[in-house]
This record gives structure tokens, C-alpha cells and sequence, in this order.
């Protein structure tokens, strides 16, 4: 029987070495301790026992060796001889000689483990001299003292690439502190096996040494031309290859390496033609059963006066991918923030990145500074790093073995996130979309906390405008993801619109009618959150706030938009845009900020419309749409989220249902990711002491007009002189100015003296000459003019809100509007190729033509191609 039972056991212990017989496992020995064991087949305990009691975990057997393998255990603050295996392994021997170990059923499996164990030691690396002429003596070669240096990790990591240690954004010797810090994962095993990412572009060179291994053809397209591969056709299709390289290039003797050298990436071609809204929505779910990232870094025109967004069958594919996508667990859609700030732009602007599916990405540079091509809003969540202060971007171009040092914008900080994520979702693909961006919000790391733009919201973590939650750090964001706990199902609360003095929007390219017009101080509605609402909704926490507005205006770039919360975090989700002369307005386009991520969402909501009161422009609002998104209180009433067709509309309602489709739009053209991308994007310097919208800080007040003591009238002379062209091309205006003045004051005196010669005096009163005509209309009468509510009127005793009825001014009940004491915003204006090499941008073209279609006008984006 003893020898059946040895046979049966042989064979199982044969099965288990074939099983486990592979390929060496790389080793992580900074990680982990390893140890070797040698295990005794007869004496009872299994491999597997054994491995338990000694806390290891068996690795793959040692080479051809029967019965010998090699295990680890992870290490912990405690030193070996304390809490290591070998100590736990001598408390057992020195238990063996007491009387209690034999009564012990522990002690008796312990006895058995022990007597299974017929060797066990611990494995330190050595370094093996050679037996040849070393010697022999030679100038000892120079010696690296940073084990952090580029040298120092090729050599331990086995890089040969040669343009590795120009990687800044891998190593970055200058400041450290500045840069993806991925090598500690690297040296951990993680490099993104099994992940794929779909660089949704111009092409991709799967020609090219540095990704033919990593090119995954079978997730790849090119809708461009309707062919199976995304070959780089056009003289200026380089910019997927290098957003390519910069996540997957492998390690070899060619250019450097990506971060995520051990992933996949598929090319999808799309920006290299027209491209109409089915081929994009089916681009951007290709492949989504396999690939896990969408990597884009295009978007409408970052000229500062263009605002479009995804049409709905391409919003219908985003919200399937988030649903199906993975099986289930989300396509996670990285997008590039915007080239345009120079402009004024806003990546709110920008349908793309102000999506909550979206994690936005903005730029800054090698230095951590804030480059002025990189576009800021209330939608950013993370900047990675990009060209800026001197420093570009090194990755691989096109051609069988080309590479690049000029890549940059924020073209190239999205796939810098796009290959961290592969990082994180190769040691856990459970992850959903939501979690991606949970642990964004999370493990961000505040960079410059000096510099203006940081708020501290509700929940007590910065945010900026510039930065977002901050800096994404690969290997803060991996090692949070391996004990992450899953997010619960989404839910979200979508309350109808308000309507403003019957404000309407029946058809999408009709007229907005109703509101109310925007006066100087602008205009205030509120809404009120309940727990009751909350639980209605099945709505635990917020993480993502939108506002859909419908505001009309004769100069679009005036209008401003604030949404205060109950707490008093302000939200600034438009600020001026100098460029932006469209008069088209605002026709329910959607606002999104991630400001109030994780903040109690009880209490009033308030909206502030205001413009710039610029004269012979003016607008009204007509209405507004608050939408919460977060995690549900019960997963068990978790729903589907189904998108409506139309929700541009105004009168709309809570969470409407339509099988209606939209009419189909037209062909477009994306821009390519240079357009607009100043030349200099990689010399200019940054910064870290400027706010993104001025005036529109929390806390702050109207500027005064009264200088400081240390300042003066003229603080910023000095700058003004340091520049000889700019002072005394000022000086040389301002004299023109004063003599044109002088003249135009003596010739108007000269006028007047003539005119009051011959007006009797018993004609006109003196006291009536000025503001005659112009009868004076103070806040304080408008406000009681549009039905604010009397203390005495009753409340209703559900909401506790009081009915508006004066006049027929407002009509909903429970929503207040006042006007209230505008706060002035400086209008920004600077410009953005991330690519120096391609065509240059056509300065005219982009300053003189008119591309200021607003979603649901029937844009095209024809306007956006290149010429």
C-alpha cells in the first residue's frame, strides 16, 4: 500500500516539474528574497505544503535538477534573521526536542514540512570573474557613482539603446524629481506584458526596428485608406509612430525604449483625410474586446475660437466602449489636453477632453514648469511630461531605424499616460475605466505648490487648473493599483433643465428663445441637492460635475461661466477667449469639471453667467443643465447608462429615453496634432507663478485700481524697458496719442463755445444735459423684477423650495437667480506644431478663418483641414 501510494506520488510530483518546467522568471531582487529548496519527495510533505510554511511562494524548478527549486518571498522591513524563512525554519528545529511538539498538531505538520525539506539557503547575486587575461593590467574604465544614472540603470537592466540615456523623461539626471519614474518597475518584472495599446493617429510604422516586435496587426487599421495596415503614407504621417514609441519601443539597439517596452500597440489610422463619424466611432472601439488603451492626441483646432465636440454616434461609441469594452471593464480613452493656450484656449472647449470617459492629460516640461502651449480647464486630471525649457521628447520616427529629439506638445504627454496605465493594468486588467481614473486622482503628486493656480478642494486635495490633480508618477500609480479595491458601478443623478424665463431650444439649428439678458455683474441660478435626491438615485459620492448651458451671444469668446458649489469650490468652466468672435453662442454645450471629485454634493449649486460688457456686444441666458456622475450606494441597482440624442435640446428632461437617431453628419477632417503647435514649443520656457484664469482664483477679489505701496503705478516698467523695441514703440504711441488728444479736446471746445453762444439759457436745464436719454436701471430693481421670493411666500413642504411666479419671469419652481457684481478676468493670449519638422502652420489661415461652430450647428470640421 506504502509503495502505491509512493508510485501515485512520484507521478503527481513528475506532473507538477513538467508543469512548472518553462522558461527562467526574471527576478526582482529588489523586491523579493530568493531562496533555493530542495525537497524530499518521500517524506509526506507536498512542495506546495511546504511553501505555505515557510511563507514563500515556489517560483519554477532550478534548471534540469529534480526536486530542487527555486522559491521567493517579498520583502519586509524586518531583517531576515527576524521574520525571514530561514529563522522561521530554526524555530521549528529547536521545537523538535520538546516533550510539547509531539502533541502539537501544528508542531506534527511542522515535523512533517521539516523532515521534507533536505536543503534550503538563500540566494545573494555575486558577480562571477572571468578566467581570462583581466589580470592584466588596464586603466580601470570610469565608474558611475549614481546608481540612478542612465549608465548605471541601462547596465542593470540590460538597455543597449543608444539614445537611452537622452530619455529625460525616463531618467532625468538634472531634476529628478521630473520624470515618469518607471524604472522601478521595470526592475520589478512589470513593463506591460499582455496589454495592448491602440495609438489612434496618423499611421504607424510597423516597418521600424524599434516596434516591429511589439506591433500588434491584427487591432490595427487604417481608415483613412480602408486598407488592412496603418502605413504612414503622407510626408508629415509621423506623429502615431512617435506616440508609439513612446509606449511600446522595444529594447534593442535602436533609438530608446518606451515605457511600457514589454506591451503591444496597434496603429489606427485616421487624421491623415477626411473622415466621416461612423469610421471614427469605429475606430474607436476596433479591437476593444482586446486592447485596453486608446491613445489620442488630436482634437478640434486649438486656434482659441473653435468649439466642437464628438457627434452622437460617436459619443454612442465611446459610451459602448466604456460599457463592453474589456469585457466589460472599459476602454480607457487617454486624451491630449490641447496645444492652444497661447491663443486663449481651453481644453473645455473641447468635446474630447471635457468627456468624462476621458482622462485629459496636459504637458509640462523637463523641469516640471507649465509650458505656454499646454491648455488648462476644470476637465484636466493629470500632466505628464512633455517638450518645454529646452528639452523635447526622444522616441522613434519613422523609417526602419530613425529616431527623433524633436517630438513634443501635449501630443506626447498623453502616451507618457497611455504607458503608464499599461504599467498598471499588466499587474491588474480588473481594473475598470473608473478605477484608472480613481487612482489618477489619487496618486497625482503636487508639483510647484508655490505656484498660484493650486486650490485645495472639499475633500482637501490640489487641484489646478495647469496640473490638474498633478504629476502622474508611474510607480506611485502601479504599486497603489496592485491593492487597489474595485470602485462600485457608476450611477448618476440628472435633474431637467432650468429654464430661464422660458428659455427654449426646440431644434438644433433653430433660434434659442426666452431668458434673460446678461448684464454687467452677470447672472446667478441655483439648484438645490437633497438626500433624498441622492437616494432616489441610487447616488453615494460625485466624481464627475457637468453643466450643459444654453447661453446666445454676438461675441462668444465674452462669455464666462462659474459654477460655485455648496462648500464654495468654484469651478471657472469658461473664461475669456479673445479670439472667439462666433456668434453662435452656446447652444446646450456640455461643461465638465473633476473639481468636485469626491465632495458632499448636499446643499445649493449656483451658475454664474457673466461677459466682458464689451460694447456693441451683448447676450442672454436661456438655461442650464447640472449632471452629476459618481459611484451608487447599492451596486445592485446599478443601471445602464443610455445615451439620449437630445440633449441640446432645451426644455430637456431627467434622463430622457429616444430610439430617434440624429441625422448623419457630413465628412471631416480632424487637424493633424502640429496644427497649431508653436515652433519654439520645445526652446520656450515655462513657468510655475502664473494663475490660469486670472481673477478667477477662489477667494480672490476684483482687482483694485488702487496700487500698492511697493509697487506704483508703473510696477511693470522695468519689464516693459528690458525689451528696447516694445518701450519705445509704446512711448512713440503714446506721444501720438496725447498730440491727436490735445487737438481733438481743443477742436471740440472750440465747437461747444460756438454751439452754447446761441442756446437761450431758458431752454435747456444745465442739470438735465447728461444721461438725459439714458435713465439709469440699478441691480438691486432687476432682481425684484424677476421674482425673487418673499420671506412670507410659502414654501413647498416636500423640497422646501419656494415658488418663482412674477410676471411669468421664471416658471420652474425651486431654482433662484440674481444678478450679482462681475469679477474681472484677464484675457490670455499666446500660441502652439509639437512637430518643428512638418509643414508650418499658415499664420493667415489660422487667424482669419472662421472656425466657430458650436455642436448640433452642423459643423463639419471642413474648415479644420490643411491646405
Amino acid at each position: 500500500m506504502r509503495l502505491f501510494h509512493l508510485s501515485w506520488l512520484s507521478v503527481l510530483t513528475l506532473l507538477v516539474q513538467r508543469c512548472r518546467s518553462s522558461l527562467p522568471v526574471k527576478r526582482s531582487y529588489s523586491t523579493h528574497d530568493y531562496f533555493v529548496l530542495e525537497h524530499n519527495l518521500y517524506s509526506g510533505a507536498s512542495l506546495d505544503e511546504c511553501a505555505n510554511e515557510l511563507g514563500v511562494e515556489v517560483v519554477e524548478r532550478v534548471g534540469e535538477m529534480r526536486n530542487t527549486w527555486l522559491v521567493r518571498r517579498a520583502k519586509t522591513p524586518l531583517t531576515l534573521s527576524q521574520n525571514g524563512p530561514m529563522a522561521s525554519l530554526r524555530t521549528r528545529a529547536a521545537a523538535r526536542t520538546t516533550s510539547f511538539w509531539a502533541r502539537s498538531d501544528d508542531n506534527q505538520r511542522s515535523r512533517r514540512v521539516l523532515s521534507s525539506i533536505d536543503y534550503f539557503a538563500e540566494q545573494i547575486p555575486r558577480q562571477r570573474a572571468k578566467r581570462d587575461d583581466s589580470l592584466i593590467y588596464r586603466a580601470p574604465p570610469p565608474i558611475d557613482q549614481n546608481p540612478n544614472s542612465p549608465v548605471a540603470v541601462a547596465a542593470s537592466l540590460d538597455i543597449s539603446d543608444p539614445l537611452f540615456s537622452s530619455q529625460w523623461h525616463i531618467i532625468n539626471e538634472e531634476f529628478p524629481e521630473h520624470m515618469m519614474n518607471v524604472t522601478g518597475l521595470w526592475e520589478m518584472g512589470i513593463t506591460g506584458q499582455g496589454i495592448i495599446t491602440s495609438v489612434v493617429d496618423d499611421g504607424l510604422d510597423y516597418n521600424s526596428t524599434d516596434l516591429a516586435e511589439n506591433f500588434d496587426a491584427e487591432h490595427s487599421y487604417d481608415f483613412n485608406h480602408h486598407t488592412e495596415l496603418p502605413t504612414p503614407s503622407l510626408s508629415d504621417d509621423r506623429h502615431g509612430t512617435r506616440c508609439a514609441g513612446q509606449i511600446g519601443a522595444v529594447k534593442n539597439d535602436v533609438c530608446g525604449v518606451g515605457l511600457a517596452y514589454g506591451s503591444k500597440v496597434a496603429g489606427v489610422r485616421i487624421l491623415s483625410g477626411p473622415i466621416t463619424d461612423v469610421d471614427e466611432a469605429a475606430a474607436l472601439n476596433y479591437g476593444f474586446h482586446d486592447v485596453s488603451i486608446y491613445s489620442c492626441s488630436w482634437g478640434p483646432p486649438d486656434d482659441g475660437k473653435s468649439m466642437d465636440a464628438p457627434g452622437y454616434i460617436i459619443q454612442k461609441a465611446v459610451v459602448n466602449g466604456i460599457q463592453n469594452g474589456r469585457g466589460g471593464r472599459g476602454s480607457v480613452f487617454v486624451f491630449a489636453s490641447g496645444n492652444g493656450a497661447f491663443y486663449g484656449d481651453q481644453c473645455n472647449f473641447d468635446g474630447y477632453t471635457n468627456s468624462i470617459y476621458s482622462v485629459t492629460v496636459a504637458a509640462v516640461d523637463y523641469k516640471g514648469l507649465h509650458p505656454y502651449y499646454s491648455e488648462s480647464c476644470a476637465a484636466n486630471m493629470i500632466v505628464a511630461y512633455s517638450s518645454g525649457s529646452g528639452k523635447s521628447i526622444v522616441t522613434t520616427d519613422v523609417g526602419e531605424n530613425r529616431c527623433t529629439t524633436s517630438h513634443g506638445g501635449t501630443s506626447a504627454a498623453a502616451p507618457n499616460a497611455a504607458g503608464v496605465f499599461s504599467l498598471a493594468l499588466s499587474v491588474r486588467p480588473d481594473l475598470t475605466w473608473r478605477d484608472i481614473q480613481h487612482l489618477c486622482v489619487r496618486t497625482a503628486q503636487m508639483i510647484n505648490p508655490d505656484d498660484p493656480d493650486w486650490e485645495k478642494t472639499a475633500s482637501g486635495r490640489p487641484f489646478s487648473y495647469k496640473y490638474g490633480y498633478g504629476q502622474l508618477n508611474a510607480y506611485a500609480f502601479v504599486t497603489a493599483a496592485q491593492t487597489w479595491s474595485l470602485v462600485k458601478p457608476q450611477a448618476w443623478f440628472h435633474p431637467s433643465a432650468i429654464q430661464i424665463n422660458n428659455g427654449s431650444l426646440l431644434e438644433e439649428d433653430g433660434e434659442m428663445t426666452g431668458g434673460i439678458p446678461i448684464i454687467s455683474g452677470g447672472i446667478t441660478s441655483t439648484f438645490t441637492v437633497t438626500q433624498e435626491l441622492m437616494e432616489e438615485h441610487n447616488l453615494e459620492d460625485i466624481e464627475h460635475v457637468t453643466v450643459r448651458v444654453w447661453i446666445s451671444h454676438t461675441k462668444r469668446g465674452d462669455v464666462e461661466v462659474e459654477l460655485v458649489s455648496p462648500s464654495g469650490i468654484r469651478s471657472v468652466l469658461a473664461a475669456p477667449r479673445a479670439q472667439d468672435s462666433a456668434t453662435t453662442g452656446f447652444r446646450g454645450w456640455r461643461f465638465m469639471s473633476i473639481k468636485h471629485w469626491g465632495e458632499n454634493p448636499l446643499g445649493e449649486w449656483t451658475i454664474k453667467i457673466s461677459d466682458q460688457s464689451t460694447e456693441g456686444h451683448n447676450g442672454t441666458f436661456h438655461g442650464w443643465r447640472l449632471m452629476f456622475w459618481g459611484s451608487t450606494i447599492d451596486p445592485s441597482k446599478a443601471k445602464t447608462y443610455i445615451l439620449p440624442t437630445n440633449e441640446y435640446l432645451l426644455p430637456s428632461f431627467e434622463e430622457p429615453e429616444s430610439t430617434d437617431l440624429p441625422t448623419p453628419v457630413a465628412t471631416k477632417s480632424h487637424p493633424k496634432p502640429t496644427m497649431g503647435l508653436p515652433d519654439d514649443h520645445e526652446t520656450a520656457e515655462g513657468e510655475a507663478d502664473r494663475p490660469a484664469f486670472p481673477g478667477n482664483q477662489q477667494g480672490s477679489s476684483m482687482p483694485s485700481m488702487t496700487p500698492t505701496p511697493d509697487e506704483g503705478w508703473f510696477a511693470d516698467m522695468s519689464n516693459l524697458v528690458t525689451n528696447s523695441k516694445w518701450f519705445f514703440g509704446a512711448f512713440g504711441a503714446v506721444l501720438l496719442f496725447s498730440i491727436g488728444s490735445g487737438v481733438f479736446f481743443w477742436r471740440r471746445r472750440a465747437k461747444r463755445r460756438a454751439a452754447y453762444s446761441s442756446l437761450a439759457v431758458e431752454d435747456v436745464a444745465m442739470g438735465s444735459v447728461s444721461n438725459a436719454a439714458r435713465p439709469r436701471v440699478r441691480a438691486k430693481e432687476l432682481y425684484d423684477a424677476f421674482g425673487e421670493a418673499s420671506d412670507d411666500e410659502d414654501a413647498d413642504e416636500e423640497t422646501g423650495l419656494r415658488p418663482l411666479h412674477t410676471d411669468g419671469a421664471l416658471t420652474r419652481v425651486g431654482f433662484r437667480f440674481v444678478f450679482s457684481d462681475r469679477e474681472q478676468t484677464e484675457g490670455l493670449a499666446p500660441r502652439y506644431s509639437d512637430d518643428p519638422e512638418t509643414s508650418a502652420v499658415d499664420e493667415q489661415y489660422l487667424m482669419t478663418e472662421d472656425r466657430s461652430d458650436s455642436p448640433g450647428s452642423g459643423s463639419s470640421w471642413d474648415h479644420a483641414s490643411q491646405t
